[in-house]
């Protein structure tokens, strides 16, 4: 007699669910461990050779440049490049919920090498910030979706170009419009918000058409070229435009406030939308079971919680009390010692002493 229908949906949804990651999620993986390496460490060399140029000329946060004078500076960039090489190539294989979690790895390790180098003290509740973010990142690769089965680029542009994701995209241009013109010539020295609001946004954006982009070089690499598609070079320049308006913000945040704050705050805002925009271009929930998403979620939240309480410590000193004198804020001074220890404070904002 033959089984049920409802037992047979049944048992292939479990089979479903303990068949394992697929090649290209692990290739996926693997790129994306790579990525947070480079990347985290690039935060703290970028940050060395910021001070160094803003101790010899005009500031980034003030609108100065003399950072692109920096070697030290310029290696911070290229480390980051390499790391978000390896980042564009992880979405090529996996999607953007296994990938962009990930990146708090990166914090794991700019918070340890801030440690070392830029004697930004790093507490035991901090090592627990690390160890959630580990265990929440687990949680999400062994239960992120499969990648998606997509033979031609034109089915990318036919998903971007659906009316929902439009409306999120323009959504999230006229926000960064209004953040840039509005809202940062007043308040972006003294809010932290406003930069990587901006970077965040344009940020999920650009996700996306890295993925476009990666998954159309992956396939004219096994033989179906995607470069003479217009959509492709569509793109490409969307993928151009959003990354140099990444850096520029993420370097004025970089120089006005403290490494250890910025990089917590940046990877929620930036992976909160970032699923948001796969979820709703990309579909990967429709190819999930509602157990599946929650433990992605609650894989999620731990990493929220680690990375709360990598920034909280930050707060704390060797007998465990907080730091609570207004003249410690989330801002650097105009001219930082290079070799000075700072804690900075919890608020969001700057209160001149």
């Amino acid at each position: 007699m033959a089984p049920p229908p409802d037992a047979v949906a049944g048992g292939s949804l479990v089979a479903a669910a303990y068949r394992g990651m697929s090649d290209d999620n692990i290739k996926g993986l693997a790129l994306a461990l790579s990525s947070s390496a480079f990347i985290g460490a690039s935060f703290i060399v970028k940050k060395k050779g910021l001070k160094k140029a803003g101790a010899a000329g005009d500031r980034a946060g003030f609108g100065g440049y003399s950072y692109l004078y920096e070697p030290l500076w310029w290696a911070g960039m290229i480390t980051m490049i390499v790391g978000e090489v390896a980042n564009f190539a992880a979405y090529a294989f996996a999607p953007a919920i296994l990938v962009t979690p990930l990146g708090a790895l990166s914090i794991i390790i700019s918070a340890v090498l801030a440690h070392i180098i830029l004697q930004e003290k790093l507490h035991v509740f901090g090592i627990l910030g690390c160890a959630l973010c580990v265990v929440g990142s687990t949680m999400i690769v062994l239960h992120a979706p499969q990648e998606r089965d997509i033979e031609s680029v034109k089915e990318v542009w036919d998903l971007a170009t659906e009316p929902v994701f439009l409306c999120y995209a323009t959504i999230v241009i006229s926000a960064s419009l209004v953040l840039i013109f509005c809202y940062i010539p007043k308040y972006g020295q003294t809010n932290i918000m406003f930069y990587l609001g901006v970077c965040s946004l344009v940020g999920s954006l650009s996700v996306m058409s890295v993925k476009a982009l990666g998954i159309a070089l992956k396939l004219t690499f096994s033989g179906m070229n995607q470069l003479i598609y217009p959509q492709t070079w569509a793109f490409t320049i969307i993928v151009l435009i959003c990354v140099v308006t990444q850096i520029n913000y993420l370097n004025k945040a970089l120089d006005t406030f403290n490494t250890a704050v910025v990089s917590p705050i940046y990877y929620v805002m930036f992976t909160s939308l970032t699923i948001l925009a796969s979820v709703i271009m990309f579909k990967d929930w429709d190819r999930q079971n509602p157990t599946r998403i929650v433990t992605e979620m609650c894989g999620f939240v731990t990493i929220l919680s680690g990375t709360f309480l990598l920034h909280q410590t930050k707060d704390m000193t060797d007998d465990g009390s907080f730091v609570l004198s207004r003249s410690l804020s989330l801002r650097q001074p105009k001219h930082a010692d290079e070799n000075s220890v700072r804690y900075e404070g919890i608020p969001l904002k700057y209160v001149e002493a």
